[in-house]
């Protein structure tokens, strides 16, 4: 209750200085308008998501001028489309509680109220926080993605793919974390299999976590072997059916739309864009330093390059073949001067052509500490947590910190709750961000010198 009234008062200061549409929502809003006066057969053809978000948009807008008698531009007025985003916030805050308690429910350490400050946190995360205000698809992309993970956890995978394709339909993405989903059932099973495996074999317990090359050679010999199973196959599929029926339905989209971008497809071409991995690992470095960026990560990751010369050497040399072949530069990043990453890009990458090959033992690192982070988790979850951070992040040609919303929040839902002294500090720092961002979106403005619109900074 503290968090949506604090959530309101910032809501009302920045309706009151930026009461018209602002940058997407100059598509956004005119869309759920249209949809509010019955026009669902118009389109903005420079839309590139589906018509999630005015739907679920016009569906409370209605009921609620009904009830309150709202008339005219009021019902679907920008300030009142912004706020259905304001309600997503809300059930966000609340979905991340609910996700926290039952992810880390067997760890009788945590109290409750460190529970309740890792959901403070985590609904304060600056990038998510700051499109609350904004009538974008950011907020209800992550309500229905979360809702459906949860619904996953708890065993109900038919309304955890429903909700799926509500996230699908607010961002055509999103169908990767509906693979996400039936991949915790598929690595659950492995890892129960994994067990029994050991067990007959009456070897000594290893870790299905981590291990030396043997191990992993061994663990993806065991993949082999189940998926080669015909009953193994049969009851995956008979556990995660509606997901599979979920994804079908979205290759049936691809295959007669042409692609899974609707509308302006020329601003958002995919290719294998693999430095967008290294730019997400320092994103989740930066935001989660007091987790992964402490003296004791460093000391381990120090020994692990001591003890493993050779691989890291391979590492380093694959990770520069990627950068110097599959490096992608978007033409928004070099032409819009009101996103951070413009400034990310100019300040740091444009300085000097081998800038982005030094960043490569920051990225190994990052890499190292972020694995190292979710080592509670089992081999089988890590790697299908993996797939699906590639096929949301590498096809994009775009730099863009909103795609990096979910599968950020998903990975610090999945590690250890930090410390109280380490929650304070990222709770802290998130606030400072906030501020920070806030007072520059708000009061440094600026216009361009073709335009007489204000500009502002934004993520």
């Amino acid at each position: 209750s503290g968090v949506f009234l604090l959530s309101c008062l910032l809501f009302a200061a920045i309706n009151r200085r930026q009461r018209g549409p602002y940058m997407d929502e100059a598509f956004h809003v005119p869309q759920a308008q249209a949809y509010c006066h019955g026009r669902f057969f118009q389109w903005d053809p420079m839309i590139t998501t589906l018509p999630g978000l005015y739907l679920v948009s016009v569906g409370a807008a209605k009921p609620a001028a009904w009830l309150f008698g709202w008339t005219g531009s009021v019902v679907c007025s920008a300030g009142m489309l912004r706020f259905i985003n304001l309600l997503f916030s809300a059930g966000n805050f609340y979905l991340l509680y609910l996700l926290l308690f039952k992810i880390h429910q067997k760890n009788k350490a945590v109290s409750g109220f460190q529970r309740i400050l890792s959901t403070l946190t985590l609904a304060m995360f600056p990038t998510l926080y700051f499109f609350t205000f904004l009538y974008y698809t950011d907020p209800g992309s992550v309500f229905f993605t979360l809702f459906a993970y949860l619904m996953c956890l708890y065993g109900n995978h038919k309304t955890s793919a429903l909700l799926g394709f509500c996230g699908f339909m607010f961002r055509q993405t999103n169908i990767v974390w509906t693979v996400f989903c039936a991949g915790n059932v598929v690595a659950e099973k492995l890892n129960e299999a994994w067990k029994t495996e050991l067990q007959k074999k009456k070897e000594e317990k290893i870790s299905s976590r981590k291990g030396s090359f043997s191990d992993l050679v061994r663990i993806v010999q065991f993949l082999i072997d189940y998926l080669m199973s015909p009953k193994n196959v049969v009851t995956l599929t008979a556990l995660t059916w509606p997901y599979i029926v979920l994804v079908t339905v979205f290759f049936g989209f691809v295959f007669i739309n042409g692609g899974i971008v609707v509308g302006d497809r020329s601003s958002h071409e995919a290719c294998l864009h693999f430095p967008q991995l290294f730019y997400f690992l320092s994103f989740t470095v930066f935001f989660s330093f007091p987790n992964l960026l402490t003296p004791t990560k460093i000391r381990k990751f120090v020994l692990s390059l001591r003890k493993h010369p050779v691989q890291y050497s391979l590492i380093a040399v694959l990770s520069l073949f990627l950068i110097w072949k599959f490096t992608y530069v978007h033409k928004y990043l070099l032409a819009d001067n009101r996103h951070y990453t413009f400034y990310v890009w100019r300040k740091v990458f444009q300085r000097h052509e081998l800038v982005k090959y030094v960043l490569v033992p920051v990225y190994i690192f990052a890499g190292w500490s972020f694995v190292d982070s979710l080592k509670s988790k089992s081999i089988f979850w890590i790697l299908m947590y993996l797939v699906c951070l590639l096929a949301v992040t590498v096809p994009q040609k775009l730099l863009e910190f909103r795609y990096f919303i979910l599968p950020f929040l998903i990975y610090r839902l999945n590690i250890p709750i930090p410390s109280l002294y380490r929650q304070l500090l990222e709770l802290a720092f998130y606030i400072l961000v906030n501020i920070v961002t806030f007072y520059l979106f708000l009061n440094r403005t600026f216009q361009w010198p073709n335009s007489d619109e204000i500009q502002r900074f934004m993520w």
